[in-house]
C-alpha cells in the first residue's frame, strides 16, 4: 500500500483478511482519551468512537500534575546529617546555618542548598612525596639550611576541620593551602637551622616547631582547619652527595667512639688516682696528728720534769740517767762478765741462755699455750725510786 493512499491508517483488521497494515490512529485516540478519563475519574464517551479531552478535563489532570510536582519539590529539601558531619545551608549561595546531626529540611533548591562537610575525618598531605618516600617531589623536598647546605626532606601533616563555615568560605581550595603552609613552615624552620640539627639532634623538635607554625598560619587565614600531627618520613642530604656525606658520618661515629672510649678510661683511672690521694691525704693528717700528740706529750712531761728538777737538781739528774741506762739496755743484747773472781773470766751471754731455755720450755711442755699476757715489767720510775730510797737509807746515819 502506498503512503499517499487515503485510507492509510484507518483500516482495522476485519473481515477474514487479517490486519496486514498500519494500526489505526483514531482507535489509539480514542483509547487514550478512555485512559487519561479514568485517571481523572470520568469515563469516556460511550459511542464507539471517543472525543478528545476538554478544556476542564485538560485543565484538572494538568493540575494534579502541577501538585505531584510541587511536592515532589518540596519534598528534595530535607536531608540527613551524620555524627561525624556538619550541614551547611546556603540560600542562594549565601551562608545561612549550620546543622548539627539528624533529618533536616531546608527551602528546595534553587532557593537553598546543603554542603555536608566531615569533621572528624582525618585527612592527609604529603610534602616532598607521593604515596611512597621513594617518589620523591624535588621541588617540595630540597630546602637550604643556615649553614648552607641542602637536605632532602620528606613529611605528612595529618589534620581535620573544626569551623565548617571557614573551610568553605575563606578560601578557595582549602586542601592545597594546607599543603602550601606546610612547605613555608618547614622552609623557615629548616632555614634557621643547620644541617647536623635537621639530620640528626632535632628531627621531633623541627616537627614540633612547624606543627605550632603552621597552625599559627592557618588561623590567621581562618582556614578552619586544625593541624593534629606533623611526622618528618625521610631526611637525608641529596643523592649527589650521599657518598661523601656518608663518609664524613662515619669519621664522626669513629671520632664519638674514639670520645667515649677516652670517657671510659677516665672514669676509670681517676676515681682511683681520687681514691688513692684521699687515702695519702688521710694517712699525712693521721701521721701529723700523732707527731703533734706525741711532740705535746713529750712537753708536759719536760715541764713536769722541770718542777721536780728545780725541787731536787741531784736526784732528778740520777733518775734521768738510770732510766736512759735502761731504755740503752732494753733495746741491746748482754753479757755478764765476774772481773772479781781472779784471774778466771765468766762469760754469760745472757740473751742465748734466755732463748735456749724458752725453746726447752717449749719441748717440755708442747701441750701448755704460751700465755699471752707480756710479763709485768716494773716502771723505770719504780725501780729508780726504790734505788734511791736504798741509797738514802745507807747514806744515813
Amino acid at each position: 500500500m502506498s503512503l499517499n493512499d487515503p485510507q492509510w491508517g484507518r483500516r482495522g483488521g476485519g473481515g477474514g483478511g487479517g490486519n496486514q497494515g498500519p494500526p489505526d490512529l483514531d482507535e489509539l485516540w480514542r483509547n487514550f482519551n478512555q485512559r487519561l478519563a479514568t485517571i481523572f475519574g470520568r469515563r469516556g464517551g460511550g459511542g464507539a468512537g471517543g472525543e478528545p479531552p476538554s478544556v476542564r478535563q485538560l485543565g484538572g489532570g494538568l493540575g494534579l500534575l502541577i501538585l505531584i510536582i510541587l511536592g515532589v519539590w518540596l519534598f528534595s529539601g530535607f536531608y540527613t546529617v551524620d555524627e561525624s558531619q556538619r550541614g551547611v545551608v546556603l540560600t542562594f549561595g549565601k551562608y545561612s546555618q549550620t546543622t548539627g546531626s539528624g533529618w533536616h529540611w531546608r527551602l528546595p533548591y534553587p532557593i537553598q542548598s546543603q554542603e555536608i562537610v566531615k569533621l572528624t575525618e582525618v585527612r592527609t598531605i604529603e610534602v616532598g612525596y607521593r604515596n611512597n618516600v621513594k617518589s620523591k617531589v624535588l621541588r617540595e623536598a630540597l630546602m637550604l639550611t643556615d649553614d648552607e647546605n641542602i637536605v632532602d626532606i620528606q613529611f605528612a601533616v595529618q589534620y581535620s576541620l573544626k569551623d565548617p563555615q571557614d573551610y568553605l568560605f575563606s578560601v578557595r581550595r582549602p586542601d592545597e593551602t594546607v599543603l602550601q603552609v606546610a612547605e613555608t613552615a618547614f622552609r623557615e624552620i629548616v632555614g634557621k637551622s643547620s644541617m647536623d640539627f635537621v639530620l640528626y639532634e632535632g628531627r621531633e623538635e623541627i616537627a614540633a616547631r612547624a606543627e605550632k607554625l603552621m597552625q599559627d598560619i592557618l588561623d590567621r587565614y581562618q582556614t578552619g582547619v586544625l593541624v593534629s600531627k606533623v611526622t618528618m618520613q625521610n631526611a637525608q642530604p641529596p643523592e649527589q652527595v650521599q657518598a661523601a656525606f656518608d663518609d664524613a658520618v662515619k669519621a664522626k661515629q669513629d671520632q664519638e667512639r674514639a670520645k667515649n672510649e677516652g670517657q671510659a678510661y677516665y672514669n676509670d683511672v681517676v676515681p682511683k688516682a681520687r681514691g688513692t690521694a684521699s687515702r695519702l691525704t688521710e694517712e699525712g693528717n693521721g701521721y701529723r696528728q700523732r707527731v703533734v700528740a706525741n711532740a705535746e706529750g713529750e712537753g708536759a712531761r719536760f715541764r713536769q720534769v722541770l718542777v721536780e728538777y728545780n725541787k731536787a737538781p741531784g736526784v732528778t739528774r740520777e733518775r734521768m740517767y738510770l732510766e736512759t741506762v735502761q731504755q740503752i739496755m732494753t733495746s741491746t743484747s748482754k753479757v755478764m762478765i765476774d772481773a772479781k773472781a781472779g784471774g778466771n773470766v765468766l762469760f754469760l751471754p745472757l740473751d742465748k741462755i734466755m732463748q735456749m731455755s724458752a725453746a726447752g720450755l717449749a719441748e717440755a711442755m708442747p701441750s701448755v699455750k704460751p700465755s699471752t699476757e707480756t710479763p709485768m715489767v716494773p716502771e723505770p720510775a719504780a725501780r729508780s725510786r726504790e734505788t734511791l730510797r736504798s741509797r738514802d737509807r745507807e747514806g744515813r746515819p
